[in-house]
C-alpha cells in the first residue's frame, strides 16, 4: 500500500521511537511511506522525517522558547492555524504521491488529516497516545481555550476512519468522546527485536560499564519527579536493601541534581549513576547489564517504551498494578505489581525481588516469552495498521 503518515512531532524523545519504527516497520512488510512532519517540505528526509541523529532524551527548546513568549490562547490558536499549513503539505504530497490511506500521529487543534480526507476521499488512521486535552489541562499552566481544545480532540477522533489508542484504558477515552466501539483498535507499543538482538549478556554489560558484582536496579528514560525514582534511593538507604545495590538511570531529566544531592546526603553518592542522554543505539547495552528494572509510576492511560525494552531483554520487572499495564504484565509471571496507594508497597516489592534471586530469574523468563505471546512488535503493529487499512479502503 501507499501510506501518507503525518506528524507534528519535532521531539527526539519516546515519540520520535514510535515514529521512526512504525515507518521502518511499514517499509519493512512492502508498503510505500510518504512522510509530511515538521521541518521538511513534504517529502521524506530521513526515517521520520525530521534527519534524526538518534540521540534520546533531547526536547524542543524552540517549541518552548516560543510559548513562552506569547500569551497562550495565542500559541493555542497557532497550533490550530498550523492545521491549515500542514494540510497544503499534505494535499501537495497526495497530488506527488496517490497514496491510499493516511496515518496520522494525533496531536492537539491538529486536524489537517481529517481535512486531507474530506477532500481526497481516503480512509485515516489515527494514532493516539493520549488524551491531550485532559493532559495539557493538568500540565503546564493548563489549556487558555478548553472548550476550543474538546472541539478539535472530539472532531478529530470522531473524524478518522479508525482510532487506534495504544491501550485498552485510553480506548475508553476515545470512546466517551462518541467513537463508535468498531472504529476503536488498541495498538499498543512495540519493540524492534534487531535493536535488542546484540545486548551483551548481564554480567558482560555490567562489566562495560565497571558493575561488576552489583545488583543493578535499572530505570530508562527522562526521569521526572513524579516517576517516583527518590523513592528508590530512599529505599536503598536503609537495611531492606542490601549492600551491593546499585541505581543507574539511563537517561537524564530535570530531577537529575536533585536526585544526585539525595544520593550523597544518605551516602549513596558511589551507588547512584546517570548515563545523561545517550545514542538510541547504546540503550540494549545499558538495559543489557539491569537485574531489576523500575517502573516506579506510570501516567494511568500510557504504554510506555521503557515496559518493552524491559520486556524484550527479559527482566525481572517492579511496577505499579494500574489496569494499562496489567494489559501488558501480570503479577508473579513477568512482573512483581505493587498497589501504588498502598503505603510502602513499591519498598515491599524490592526488598522481596532483590533479596531472592530464583525470583528474578523466574520473572525475567517471564518477561521474554511476553513480547511473542502478546505480538508486542512494531512488525506486527504495522501488520495490523495494514489490515485496518485494506478494511477502510
Amino acid at each position: 500500500m501507499r501510506i501518507l503518515y503525518h506528524h507534528r512531532t519535532a521531539s527526539k524523545d519516546g515519540q520520535a521511537v514510535h515514529i521512526e519504527e512504525m515507518i521502518e516497520a511499514l517499509r519493512s512488510e512492502g508498503h510505500e511511506v510518504r512522510v509530511v512532519a515538521p521541518g521538511e517540505p513534504g517529502g521524506d528526509s530521513g526515517p521520520s522525517g525530521q534527519g534524526g541523529n538518534g540521540r534520546m532524551g533531547g526536547d524542543m527548546g524552540w517549541v518552548h522558547r516560543l510559548k513562552a513568549l506569547m500569551p497562550k490562547a495565542v500559541y493555542e490558536l497557532m497550533e490550530l492555524a498550523y492545521s491549515l499549513v500542514a494540510y497544503r503539505k499534505l494535499m501537495a504530497a497526495a497530488r506527488d504521491f496517490r497514496p491510499d490511506v493516511i496515518y496520522e500521529r494525533y496531536n492537539l487543534f491538529l486536524l489537517s488529516g481529517l481535512m486531507a480526507k474530506r477532500r481526497l476521499g481516503l480512509p485515516l488512521l489515527l494514532e493516539v497516545n493520549s488524551p491531550l486535552v485532559l493532559e495539557r489541562s493538568r500540565h503546564s499552566g493548563g489549556l487558555a481555550l478548553p472548550a476550543l481544545a474538546r472541539w478539535a480532540e472530539g472532531l478529530a477522533w470522531r473524524g478518522a476512519d479508525r482510532v487506534l489508542p495504544v491501550t485498552r484504558v485510553l480506548a475508553d477515552h476515545v470512546r466517551a468522546y462518541g467513537v463508535p466501539e468498531e472504529r476503536i483498535q488498541v495498538i499498543p507499543n512495540g519493540i524492534n527485536r534487531a535493536h535488542f538482538a546484540q545486548a551483551p549478556a548481564p554480567d558482560e554489560a555490567k562489566a562495560r560499564l565497571g558493575l561488576q558484582g552489583r545488583l543493578v536496579l535499572g530505570f530508562t528514560g527522562f526521569v521526572r519527579d513524579w516517576h517516583g525514582v527518590d523513592r528508590i534511593v530512599d529505599w536503598m538507604s536503609t537495611p531492606d536493601a542490601p549492600l551491593h545495590t546499585h541505581l543507574l538511570v539511563v537517561g537524564d531529566g530535570p530531577v537529575r541534581q536533585a536526585l544526585e544531592q539525595q544520593a550523597q546526603r544518605l551516602g549513596l553518592a558511589g551507588r547512584v549513576a546517570f548515563t545523561g542522554v545517550i545514542h538510541r543505539e547504546q540503550v540494549p547495552a545499558h538495559v543489557a547489564a539491569f537485574d531489576v528494572a523500575l517502573q516506579p509510576a506510570v501516567t494511568p492511560y500510557a504504554s510506555p517504551l521503557k515496559l518493552m525494552e524491559y520486556l524484550v531483554l527479559g527482566k525481572a520487572i517492579v511496577a505499579p498494578g494500574t489496569p494499562n499495564l496489567r494489559e501488558v504484565l501480570a503479577h508473579e509471571v513477568n512482573a512483581l505489581l505493587f498497589d501504588e496507594d498502598a503505603q510502602g508497597g513499591l519498598e515491599q516489592v524490592l526488598t522481596r525481588l532483590c533479596a531472592d534471586t530464583g525470583l528474578r530469574e523466574r520473572l525475567a523468563r517471564g518477561a521474554h516469552d511476553t513480547i511473542d505471546r502478546l505480538d508486542l512488535t512494531w512488525v506486527g503493529n504495522a501488520r495490523r495498521v495494514a489490515e485496518l487499512a485494506r478494511t477502510c479502503a
